[in-house]
């Protein structure tokens, strides 16, 4: 029972140890810690630690794996804002419809569509990243930069789909450093694409940055970071059953 409690102080130790880091990397770029929201990436994590976290005032939290989130969701208290962070296939969309905060990881108007279906049936509106592969790696999802801009004109015509910004995955690369000339590229398009859109005022997300690159990513403009393995460390993926 000991190391069990001294394991669940660390994840309190560890999650104010990112809030501090990105509190760091505002300040660098000038920027209000307020404009960042952190959501804790707890894909194969037990119930226990996300409670862990919620006491200590954590609210967002990402999912990668449908099952997985929709058990949480059904234990875990209401009030916790779930993100789908993962791929997402269309016929599992149905699943999380009624109640996910937001999905992520939108990349075509197929899935956009199965949203918009998904979300009438429920009387709400979805609100929605569309996914950008900046890196063109042939291993990830995402629309390229260029079709970007021609999917989210096509996203905003949905009467019960939001579309809220972008989001990028970068390379996993040694240094950081590395990474950042994928951030500026999305946070360009972001202007680029924002500043069409008329009612933009809800249009201002930007997820990027990770564990390995998040502090790089805030310093050039993210307003969203997924931070999962430096709160609760490595995960057993064979967990997952997905």
């Amino acid at each position: 029972m000991r190391t069990e409690r001294k394991y669940l102080i660390l994840l309190i130790d560890h999650l104010n140890e990112v809030k501090d880091r990105i509190e760091k990397a505002c300040a660098r770029s000038g920027r209000d810690p307020e404009d960042v929201t952190l959501v804790a990436v707890s894909k194969t994590k037990p119930e226990e630690d996300i409670m862990e976290l919620y006491e200590a005032g954590q609210r967002d939290f990402g999912e990668n794996y449908i099952q997985e989130l929709r058990t949480k969701h059904e234990d875990l208290p209401r009030d916790i804002r779930w993100h789908m962070i993962g791929h997402l296939q269309r016929n599992k969309v149905k699943y999380i419809a009624e109640w996910v905060t937001m999905i992520h990881s939108v990349d075509t108007m197929e899935l956009a569509e199965t949203i918009e279906k998904e979300a009438a049936k429920h009387d709400r509106i979805i609100p929605v990243l569309v996914e950008v592969n900046v890196g063109e790696e042939e291993s990830k999802f995402g629309v390229s930069v260029e079709d970007a801009p021609l999917l989210v004109k096509k996203i905003i015509s949905l009467p019960h789909v939001e579309f809220r910004g972008f989001m990028t995955s970068a390379p996993f690369v040694e240094d950081p450093e590395e990474d950042r000339p994928v951030f500026r590229k999305l946070k360009q398009l972001s202007v680029d694409t924002f500043s069409e859109i008329d009612d933009n005022n809800q249009v201002s997300v930007l997820s990027m940055g990770m564990t390995n690159d998040f502090e790089v990513a805030v310093e050039e403009g993210s307003t969203m970071v997924r931070v999962g393995t430096a709160i609760f460390g490595k995960r057993n993926y064979a967990k997952t059953g997905e």
